[in-house]
């Protein structure tokens, strides 16, 4: 059987199996490398024990759709804080998303190592960043302040250089 026509299954943590065309899961270096070792079978599995099934969904959805219409690459420093004006529409509405998930794609795209969607998740990430206070990222990000006033203004004194760039 020729693998590269063939498919794949993709074992999620939850032991769920998503069987996939091979050209789309070897976007993922790991499972690329993993089907190298195994190509005994048929129809490999391949365990991801790190990925949720909701999460391995979502990214057997972008690697689809990445062979289809391959996203733009991203210019770096973002041109802009919308998702819209950095990538194609399809890409910003893919990761138009809850923080939890977008977080758990990007854990997801650095375990599997697929470069692509690591690209894109960690850009967006940036954008929400991009042009804000840190007491703004703290607010976006539910990250509580640890330093007392004084130490904060200590900070802010050792780093007086980098606000006035």
């Amino acid at each position: 059987m020729d693998v590269e026509e063939g498919k794949v299954n993709l074992i999620s943590k939850e032991g769920d199996s998503f069987p996939v065309p091979v050209a789309v899961a070897s976007m993922s270096e790991l499972v690329k490398s993993m089907m190298d070792e195994d190509n005994e079978d048929d129809t490999p599995e391949i365990p991801l024990p790190n990925v949720k099934a909701d999460v391995l969904k979502k990214v057997i959805e972008f690697c689809e759709h990445h062979k289809e219409e391959p996203m733009t690459e991203i210019e770096k420093p973002l041109k802009s804080q919308q998702m819209s004006e950095v990538v194609q529409k399809w890409y910003a509405d893919f990761v138009n998303v809850e923080q939890v998930l977008l977080f758990e794609l990007i854990l997801a795209a650095n375990y599997m190592d697929i470069k692509p969607l690591l690209d894109l998740t960690c850009a967006t990430v940036a954008s929400m960043i991009k042009g804000k206070t840190p007491e703004e990222i703290r607010t976006t990000f539910n990250i509580s302040n640890d330093f007392s006033p004084e130490e904060e203004a200590q900070v802010r004194e050792e780093n007086k250089w980098c606000e006035e760039a």
